[in-house]
């Protein structure tokens, strides 16, 4: 994985960034780092690991993300990850939702410093790959100038060399999880400092970037940027993200990003994965274009028939190309 890879990245999101999700994004972008949606240690070890770990190898550079606290299981489950390919494995202490505290793994590990720190430390034991954090800058009552330095300086003692952070505070209690994405202030300040402050560390800022001008700017104070929900809803601007983040390549636009992605969905459909599960990460590809309602209208109600096959997505092309395309 080259030195720049963390420049810019798409943020792990459950629910979403699955495999299908990451391959379709990486037909937009060669240089984007993509990340698994989390997985515990618990579901790595005892799990369905096909179905839970798999992946295409047109997906690299991919990062598999953990969730967990045991330092012997982040181990191991490190090492499973690196035998499969993955060219990162990334612990997730930042996830705020009720199942996470239960057991012991994300955003609540912010209050247990030393714990990551010992987790982070077996991973990196146990793999050559580069294993990297991604937190928050505090969790409820915490001082984020003294909860984030905290981390991070252990983490770093123990041989992290690259921290994500989305910059917000999580709140464990009184916020769901949709409400820890948006309520709680944004700190970009602080994450800069970070940077400036342990400049050997490789800092990347997540948490509201809706743009890639805005990651532009970051990339001014920090080492990278990572783009979640902007990334996944208007998938189109990842095909400008070689050219104006890594400075290579041209950009893709939707269409040819469509027909790319067309060979990977044939060889799904071949082996039994429904459309659907492929399509519903492309609806938001034509966003602000003519035609995207018809786009989405036509992946979305045919492409869950039953034997839908690649003639949906074909029809939902045509309804938004500039020669064809009908009132959206």
């Amino acid at each position: 994985m080259s030195l720049t890879a963390h420049r810019f990245s798409v943020a792990p999101m459950m629910d979403w960034t699955d495999r299908h999700c990451r391959a379709f994004h990486r037909v937009l972008t060669k240089r984007a780092l993509l990340y698994t949606e989390m997985v515990t240690t618990g579901a790595v070890l005892h799990g369905p690991r096909e179905r839970l770990l798999g992946y295409s190898p047109c997906e690299h550079p991919v990062a598999l993300q953990l969730g967990g606290s045991d330092p012997a299981d982040l181990a191991a489950s490190a090492q499973i990850g690196a035998d499969l390919g993955y060219d990162e494995i990334n612990l997730n202490v930042g996830c705020p939702s009720d199942r996470v505290q239960s057991g012991r793994f994300g955003a609540c590990l912010m209050l247990e410093p030393d714990v990551v720190a010992e987790g982070m430390a077996a991973m990196i034991s146990a793999v050559a790959v580069p294993v990297t954090l991604k937190c928050r800058i505090g969790v409820d009552d915490q001082d984020p100038e003294q909860s984030l330095f905290t981390l991070v300086d252990a983490c770093a003692a123990a041989g992290v060399k690259t921290v994500i952070v989305h910059a917000r505070k999580a709140w464990l209690s009184g916020l769901s999880p949709k409400e820890n994405r948006d309520v709680p202030p944004l700190d970009y300040p602080l994450v800069y400092r970070l940077k400036a402050e342990r400049p050997d560390l490789t800092i990347v800022i997540n948490g509201g970037v809706a743009s890639l001008a805005e990651a532009e700017e970051h990339l001014s104070h920090v080492d990278g940027v990572m783009l979640g929900r902007a990334a996944y809803h208007e998938p189109g601007i990842l095909g400008q993200v070689d050219r104006r983040i890594f400075d290579q390549g041209e950009d893709v636009d939707g269409f040819a990003a469509v027909e790319a992605y067309l060979p990977y969905v044939e060889t799904q459909l071949a082996n039994g994965v429904h459309m659907a599960a492929m399509t519903r990460h492309m609806l938001g590809l034509f966003h602000g274009m003519r035609g995207a309602r018809a786009w989405r209208r036509i992946m979305t109600v045919e492409g869950v028939s039953p034997g839908a096959g690649i003639e949906v997505i074909q029809r939902a092309l045509d309804a938004v190309r500039p020669d064809t395309v009908e009132a959206a």
